[in-house]
């Protein structure tokens, strides 16, 4: 590995968590060597602050985190850099959608995260949304919504599982917000490793000077990267830090 990396992007489920939800050991310890090394750690994430605070917290201090696929970016203190909100129109219309297919949803919004087990009391336009995702185990109604949303050039389409779907607003994804982080800290993308295992880490993977995939990760991801490491239960995260800061 020749690359000079100076920040590493690391997606949390599927990736930096095992299957058990935690940070092993190693991953924790090979994050905390590179931030001893000066390497930024940045945790980029679909996850909202809320769901991952605790593990950011538990890793030590990060100079950025990128959560909500880039819907916000928080500093290192955890005050809100930059935030990107769906359109409620779109919302509107994920809405009649579920309603139509009797899907499960789930979303991000300003004001809390809702799903089809905690459902907002309130109207549409009363919300901030930052996110909008279904799961469909039922790939032919999975289709029918991907052709949809992918067809409104309003809307970035990602997923984080084979069987969901996670819906930002157009230009929002963790390259771009990862993009922007290193601007902030005079950095080049090229001084980037960037490692994940979704739809929703492959911009990212691919914007990156050294793009990794886990070895759990889906095959599209894989194509993309440079490297595949070991799977998040095999602390992959690990085995690819040591390979840029040995």
């Amino acid at each position: 590995m020749t690359k000079d990396i100076k920040l590493i992007a690391l997606d949390l489920d599927g990736t930096t968590v095992n299957h058990e939800g935690k940070v092993s050991e190693a991953n924790k310890e090979a994050i905390k060597k590179a931030k001893e090394k000066g390497i930024h750690v940045v945790l980029s994430t679909g996850r909202s602050l809320s769901r991952c605070r605790k593990i950011a917290e538990d890793l030590g201090r990060s100079s950025y985190i990128v959560t909500i696929n880039g819907g916000e970016i928080y500093d290192h203190e955890f005050n809100l850099v930059e935030r990107n909100e769906l359109e409620h129109k779109h919302v509107e219309r994920l809405w009649e959608l579920k309603k139509e297919h009797g899907l499960y949803f789930w979303s991000s919004t300003v004001q809390g995260l809702y799903n089809s087990q905690n459902p907002f009391d309130q109207e549409i336009v009363d919300y901030d949304w930052l996110k909008f995702g279904f799961d469909i185990q039922d790939d032919e109604v999975r289709q029918v919504i991907l052709d949809e949303v992918n067809a409104n050039e309003n809307l970035e389409v990602t997923n984080s599982s084979p069987t969901n779907i996670e819906i930002n607003p157009v230009g929002v994804n963790k390259a771009a917000a990862l993009m922007k982080v290193c601007q902030w800290l005079d950095l080049d993308m090229d001084q980037v490793m960037a490692v994940g295992d979704s739809m929703n880490d492959i911009a990212m993977i691919r914007e990156a000077g050294f793009g990794v995939a886990m070895g759990n990760a889906q095959e599209p991801v894989k194509k993309e990267a440079d490297f595949v490491t070991a799977s998040n239960k095999e602390d992959g995260v690990a085995f690819a830090i040591e390979k840029v800061i040995d």
